[in-house]
């Protein structure tokens, strides 16, 4: 499922799209959300599983990657692990967004490449800081 944060005056001309991976509906459309209010310009790719994630993939030129660790078929860690492995995708910023909060789940999912972990329940801001200051940072690349 896409959505795109309403159009706006001064719209930049440039799509920031984010792939957003959690097998909770609810988890992923608050996710959803919270980073659509990153402004115009921002379009949110949904995928319900790891495996969903994968398949959108090669459709969609993704700027960012936010995924949760504990999903049905192929997890988060294994996401991580693929899309850092292939020369394609290894360069898309990725965020885990996870229950799992000891230090060595964190440790594991930076250690695969995420750029950043946050722990559910989160601060909405927190989640649009990381989005922000990764597209940002990928931007001038």
């Amino acid at each position: 499922m896409e959505r795109a944060a309403p159009e706006g005056p001064g719209q930049e001309a440039s799509v920031q799209s984010i792939l957003v991976v959690e097998d909770s509906a609810t988890m992923r459309s608050l996710i959803a959300s919270t980073l659509e209010e990153l402004g115009p310009g921002v379009k949110i790719t949904e995928a319900s599983s790891g495996f969903e994630a994968l398949r959108l993939l090669p459709r969609g030129a993704f700027h960012l990657i936010v995924t949760d660790i504990n999903m049905p078929d192929i997890n988060g860690l294994e996401l991580v692990s693929f899309v850092k492995k292939n020369p394609a995708y290894a360069a898309i910023p990725l965020i885990i967004v996870s229950t799992e909060s000891s230090e060595r789940d964190r440790e594991k999912g930076i250690g695969l490449g995420a750029d950043a972990y946050l722990v559910k329940p989160f601060e909405p801001e927190d989640l649009r800081g990381l989005a922000r200051d990764l597209l940002h940072a990928r931007g001038e690349a």
